[in-house]
C-alpha cells in the first residue's frame, strides 16, 4: 500500500524485515520445543536461540541467486549462526515458517483493527445519543418520506458497526493458527503433539488438518469480512456526502481554517474525506475476489495463492486502519445542523404525514383505498401547485367530515412519530440511552 494511506503501526507489521523477523520467531520457537523433546540437541538449540539473526541486504542477495525466499532467509541466518545451524529448520517446510508466521502479522494487525472498531463503535454511541432527539426527515428514494431523528441514523450505524466487532473477532481468531505438519501435511517428519506443543508456544491454536498450507477459506473469509466493515464505512460516508450537499445542507464534515474546497472555487467545502472512504471501500472489495480465487490450490499445494497474499493481506489490513481511522474523526467531528434539518422537515407543508392521515381516515371508517385515494388527491396537488399540504386537508370535507380537526392536528404533530424513538435506542444501547434522556430532562428542567 503506498504511504499516503499507511499508518505507521500497520504498516511496520508488513514490511520484509518484521515479516523476517516473524519468521526467526516461528524457526526458534520450533527449535526450543525439538530441543526440550530431545530432537535438537540442546548445545546446537542454545547456539542459534542466540546467534540466529540476519541482515535483510543479504537475503535479497542469495533470493536473486536461489530464487527461493525461504531457503534464503535460512541461508541468511545460517551464516550468523555456524555450524549448529544445521539443526537450524529441522524437520521443518518452507510453508510451516509462511504460513504461521503469516498468523502471527494477522494476530498484530487484527489487535490494531480490533482497537480500532472499538474506537469508532464508542464515537458512534455517543454521537447517537447527543443526537437521539434531534428531528429530521427520513428519506427513501432519496424522497422526503417520514420524520425521523439524527440519533435514529447514527444508531443504525453503531448497531451495524456491533455486528462487525462480532464479525470481526470470529474472522481473527479463526486466522489464529499455525502448521508444522510437514510438505504434504501427514505429520511425516514431527509428530501432531510437537506440532501443538509449537503453535502454543507462539500463542496460536494448530490447525487440525492441513496439506503443506494452512487452507485459504480462512484467508478469503478473514478479507471478506474486512471488506464487508469497509462497506459499512462506505455507506457512513455516503450519508453524510447526501446530508453535506448545497441544498441539504444537515450535516458536513468538519472544515479547518487553513483548509480550501477548489483550486478555482473558494466557497467549495466538499466532502472530501467521505469520497476518499467511499473509493478506498472499492479497492477492499475488489480485493475480496481475489482471496476466494486462493481456495483452490493444486492438490496439497501450489503457489499461486502467494503472490496474491503478498498484496492483499498488507494492503486490506493497512487501508481498513486508514478508512477506521478517517471515519471515526468524521462522525467525531462532524457538523450537525438542527435547525437545517427542521426546515427541511418543514418545507413540504406537511406531507411527510400523509401516512398518519391515511391511518386515522381508516380508523374513522373509510375503505384504505378510498382513504388512500383523498389523501393523495390533496399531496399531489401540493406538489404540483406548491401549496400547503395541511391547509389543502383542513379544507377538504372528505377528509374533515370524517376526523375531527383535533385528531387531524394530532396527525401533523411529528412527536407522534418519534414517540417510540427512545424504546428503540433501550434496544440498541440498553441502560445508556436511558441516562442520556433523564440527563436531558434533567437540564432541561434545571
Amino acid at each position: 500500500m503506498i504511504p499516503r494511506y499507511t499508518r505507521p503501526e500497520m504498516g511496520k507489521i508488513w514490511t520484509d524485515e518484521y515479516r523476517f523477523r516473524k519468521w526467526l520467531e516461528v524457526e526458534l520457537a520450533a527449535t526450543e520445543t525439538l530441543a526440550d523433546a530431545g530432537l535438537v540437541p540442546k548445545k546446537a538449540a542454545q547456539a542459534i536461540c542466540k546467534n540466529a539473526d540476519f541482515d535483510l541486504q543479504r537475503i535479497y542477495e542469495i533470493e536473486a541467486e536461489v530464487r527461493h525466499d525461504v531457503i534464503a532467509f535460512t541461508t541468511a541466518v545460517a551464516e550468523k549462526v555456524g555450524p549448529e545451524a544445521r539443526w537450524l529448520h529441522y524437520g521443518l517446510t518452507s510453508n510451516d515458517v509462511v504460513d504461521t508466521a503469516q498468523a502471527l502479522q494477522i494476530k498484530e494487525a487484527s489487535a490494531i483493527l480490533s482497537d480500532d472498531l472499538h474506537r469508532l463503535h464508542e464515537v458512534l454511541r455517543r454521537r447517537s445519543l447527543e443526537f437521539q432527539h434531534t428531528p429530521m426527515i427520513g428519506r427513501t428514494h432519496g424522497v422526503h418520506a417520514e420524520p425521523i431523528t439524527f440519533g435514529l441514523v447514527l444508531a443504525n450505524f453503531y448497531d451495524e458497526m456491533d455486528r462487525n466487532l462480532k464479525r470481526f473477532a470470529a474472522a481473527a481468531e479463526e486466522m489464529r493458527v499455525g502448521k508444522f505438519s510437514g510438505a504434504v501435511g501427514n505429520g511425516a517428519h514431527l509428530d501432531p503433539d510437537l506440532e501443538e506443543m509449537i503453535c502454543e508456544r507462539l500463542g496460536l491454536h494448530v490447525a487440525p488438518i492441513t496439506s503443506q498450507v494452512i487452507q485459504r477459506d480462512r484467508h478469503a473469509n478473514y478479507i471478506g469480512t474486512l471488506a464487508v466493515i469497509a462497506c459499512t464505512l462506505d455507506r457512513i460516508a455516503t450519508e453524510v456526502r447526501h446530508l453535506q450537499r448545497t441544498e441539504v445542507r444537515e450535516a458536513e464534515e468538519y472544515f479547518s481554517e487553513k483548509q480550501k474546497g477548489s483550486s478555482a472555487m473558494p466557497h467549495k467545502r466538499n466532502p472530501v474525506t467521505c469520497e476518499q472512504i467511499s473509493g478506498l471501500a472499492r479497492v477492499m472489495r475488489s480485493n475480496v475476489q481475489a482471496a476466494y480465487e486462493n481456495v483452490a490450490l493444486w492438490h496439497e499445494r501450489d503457489i499461486s495463492h502467494s503472490s496474491v497474499e503478498r498484496v492483499i493481506l498488507p494492503d486490506c489490513t493497512i487501508l481498513l486502519d486508514y478508512l477506521l481511522y478517517k471515519t471515526t474523526n468524521l462522525i467525531d467531528t462532524l457538523l450537525v445542523y438542527p435547525a437545517r434539518m427542521q426546515v427541511n422537515l418543514d418545507s413540504t407543508g406537511g406531507l411527510v404525514f400523509s401516512g398518519q392521515l391515511l391511518l386515522d381516515l381508516v380508523e374513522a371508517g373509510v375503505v384504505r383505498e378510498d382513504a388512500y385515494r383523498i389523501v393523495q388527491r390533496n399531496a399531489m396537488r401540493a406538489w404540483k401547485e406548491g401549496q400547503n399540504f395541511r391547509e389543502l386537508v383542513l379544507n377538504d370535507p372528505d377528509i374533515t367530515g370524517k376526523v375531527p380537526r383535533k385528531q387531524i392536528d394530532k396527525a401533523f404533530d411529528q412527536n407522534r412519530q418519534l414517540r417510540n424513538v427512545d424504546k428503540i435506542f433501550a434496544r440498541v444501547f440498553g441502560k445508556d440511552s436511558r441516562k442520556a434522556r433523564k440527563g436531558k430532562l434533567q437540564k432541561a428542567r434545571g
